[in-house]
């Protein structure tokens, strides 16, 4: 389902009040004031360190700093992306122009489940989590130069994510167009109607892609988290490092979701599929530099009624770009009974 031009995507008001992450206590945490702040996380801040009241009055600038960082975070981002746009001159331009996008079985007529399942690596069954060839080795060496490039450069950077402090934002360096909305219209779609058509598979019409990197000195390993995203790829791209294992665990609304965690080790140029709502992090970096590309792949048919940061019916307001994922109005063509 390609993305209409004119379409306008949101955000929902929860974005600067909800899942505010606090990396000093491995916390995500819901922010409206302070008497809320203590009354729900109180005693789970104490047992992770937050004593005295200069502990709790740094914490909650930080968490006011983020709300504002948050309410800015479009518009910042926008002008990031026109001021590249003017000013910056890729290393591999050729990456901007030349996607080479997997032949898969699911593009085929007559494709079915059973018949792509025998065509990809099933990690988890149980959590249907799957692996799959996405980009080649040349490819992934032609990215990192262009990232590593771009690092080096003078360039405003935004960050990736809240939990991530390192990376590139794909659509800030004008690589939304070029690889990521053909990535997911032309390959990840048909595969993903049919791993997780409960899931929106068939109905991605936004994303948002960002590249992590883990080094020492700098980000070294992930929390334990949940994506706003319905489905979310994962793609391994180098360099060549230690340590860094993904590990999941059950759904985040199931209780005792990370009794048995999963680890899963990567391989470079192959990517992970996985539910957004699928608990998960990585373990802590050995040695070494690990890329990563990650896209978080979603459907408005889905959020648009629920959530899936506040699980509630969604309070839009207007954002940039793809926004959240979130529109005001329904996709005309979504039988809707058949995503429940």
């Amino acid at each position: 389902m390609a993305t209409g031009a004119l379409r306008r995507f949101c955000r929902c008001s929860c974005f600067c009040s909800e899942n505010l992450y606090v990396a000093r206590y491995r916390l995500h945490v819901r922010f409206r004031d302070e008497q809320q702040l203590r009354r729900d996380y109180g005693p789970i801040l104490r047992s992770r360190g937050c004593v005295s009241p200069n502990d709790f009055q740094q914490l909650l600038e930080e968490l006011e700093q983020e709300v504002e960082r948050r309410q800015r975070m479009g518009q910042e981002s926008a002008a990031r992306k026109a001021l590249i746009a003017r000013s910056y001159h890729p290393a591999r331009p050729d990456i901007y122009n030349s996607l080479q996008v997997p032949v898969e079985y699911s593009m085929s007529p007559g494709a079915d489940l059973e018949g792509l399942l025998q065509q990809l690596e099933t990690v988890s069954e149980e959590k249907r989590i799957y692996r799959l060839p996405v980009f080649t080795m040349s490819f992934c060496q032609a990215l990192l130069e262009e990232l590593e490039h771009f690092e080096q450069s003078d360039m405003p950077k935004g960050r990736p994510n809240t939990m991530n402090n390192y990376g590139v934002l794909l659509h800030e360096i004008g690589l939304d167009e070029p690889l990521v909305t053909p990535l997911r219209e032309r390959f990840l779609q048909p595969l993903m109607a049919l791993l997780y058509p409960d899931c929106g598979g068939g109905w991605l019409d936004s994303h948002r892609a960002f590249v992590v990197k883990y080094a020492p000195g700098q980000d070294r390993e992930l929390g334990c988290h949940y994506d706003n995203a319905e489905l979310t790829l994962n793609v391994a791209l180098g360099k060549a490092f230690t340590g860094g294992a993904l590990y999941f665990g059950g759904l985040f609304q199931a209780p005792s979701a990370l009794a048995k965690p999963l680890e899963v080790e990567h391989k470079v140029g192959q990517g992970v599929l996985h539910r957004g709502g699928q608990l998960h992090g990585a373990r802590s970096l050995g040695t070494g530099e690990r890329w990563n590309l990650v896209v978080w792949l979603r459907a408005s048919a889905v959020r648009n009624r629920l959530c899936p940061m506040c699980c509630r019916k969604p309070d839009l307001v207007d954002d940039e770009g793809f926004g959240d994922g979130f529109t005001r109005e329904e996709p005309t063509v979504v039988d809707v009974c058949a995503l429940t």
